[in-house]
């Protein structure tokens, strides 16, 4: 399928380069539109980057972005890996979902481990050493929040504020640069156990997906997919006594369970990004190797509010969009709704990793694209 409309991301140029030779724009993992604004980040980065819809041209198939505004996150939150001096040693939070509930930003890194990849020239023994070489980013296990506030249509993070006498504080889920309660818990899960010393782009733990599900949450896995199986674990993070800090909490009332698992037959696929849509579930489902395709959006019908364990089988969901991508570019990572230019129906925008040469325009531009999102289907399926 092709966009039926584009969003051109402005960035301010100095913002751009991540690294010497590495540019924001160019790899885009998230978005999240939030009335006027549209919030993205690079899976390499520490920052969240705000943008800000301009009103759409007179075609009527483009909308730009302008006012970019970064916030980096060792601002807001306690990170294991604090960024230091050096800009090449930048300990990235590998942000891979976000998610909003109307007073906080909820953000998730990968919780993943990774592997190096040979280079153009090594020889055969040192491209042997870099695949047996595995390490761990503290920063990815990365579970937080952080207020979101609204002055004069522009919403804004702050590090806490207060809302009809409640404090409310920028906080992340405990644990250190070793992982957190999250992956501490899964260590002996009869399923994800085994998985978590895996890099994630071998099938290991990844997760690549985050929606708010009511007073749950809603992390998709990237890996590992179970013989085809893709999963989601729905958890509740609560207050601690340290007030920068998060726990688990049960799931379910008067049941100490701290979590609970969806499996979900995908095709094999792994899920690359979730939206809520109503009570229901987008789920942005691709390769969970390092391959390039193919690119599936499918609908869980009831999805965004599970009452219980669930194995949603291929008839239960719906295939709503086959999205176009590139050989070695433009893969598509992040989706959010974003409501057509005449208004009457609804869109999806998406953003992409290792954007194209032809998608990018300018110094510091890049285009998203729009697709039309089908009504779901009566029955459901």
């Amino acid at each position: 399928m092709h966009p039926s409309a584009i969003v051109l991301l402005e960035f301010h140029p100095e913002r751009d380069d991540l690294t010497r030779d590495k540019e924001l724009r160019d790899g885009l993992s998230v978005a999240l539109r939030m009335g006027n604004n549209l919030w993205v980040a690079n899976d390499e980065s520490l920052s969240l980057e705000r943008l800000t819809l301009s009103p759409e041209d007179s075609t009527g198939t483009s909308s730009m972005t302008h006012g970019h505004v970064q916030f980096s996150l060792a601002d807001f939150l306690a990170l294991p890996l604090p960024p230091g001096g050096d800009p090449e040693a930048l300990h990235e939070a590998d942000i891979e979902g976000l998610a909003c509930d109307g007073k906080y930003l909820w953000i998730a890194g990968s919780h993943s481990l990774r592997r190096k990849n040979p280079k153009a020239g090594d020889g055969t023994k040192k491209a042997q050493k870099r695949l047996a070489s595995v390490s761990a980013d503290g920063n990815r296990y990365l579970l937080a929040r952080i207020p979101v506030v609204e002055q004069d249509g522009t919403h804004t993070l702050v590090r806490e504020t207060e809302h009809k006498g409640r404090l409310r504080t920028a906080a992340r889920l405990r644990g250190d640069a070793h992982g957190n309660e999250l992956t501490l818990l899964l260590l002996h899960d009869e399923h994800f156990g085994p998985f978590l010393a895996i890099p994630g782009k071998d099938n290991g733990f990844d997760i690549e997906g985050l929606a708010v599900a009511g007073k749950h949450l809603l992390v998709g896995l990237r890996g590992p997919v179970l013989r085809g199986w893709a999963a989601i674990v729905e958890i509740a993070l609560a207050e601690d006594e340290q007030p920068t800090q998060l726990r688990l909490a049960p799931v379910e009332d008067g049941d100490g369970r701290l979590y609970r698992k969806h499996f979900l037959d995908l095709g094999g696929l792994g899920i690359r990004d979730l939206c809520v849509q109503g009570k229901d579930l987008l789920i942005l489902a691709g390769p969970t190797m390092d391959l390039d395709g193919p690119v599936v959006v499918f609908r869980w019908p009831g999805g965004a509010e599970p009452d219980k364990e669930s194995i949603v089988s291929a008839d239960e969901l719906e295939r709503v969009l086959d999205l176009p991508f590139g050989h070695g570019v433009d893969h598509p990572e992040g989706m959010t709704l974003f409501p057509l230019m005449n208004g009457s129906e609804e869109g999806l925008l998406v953003v992409h990793d290792a954007a194209s040469p032809s998608r990018q325009i300018g110094e510091s531009t890049v285009v998203a694209d729009v697709f039309p999102l089908p009504r779901r289907k009566k029955n459901g399926r």
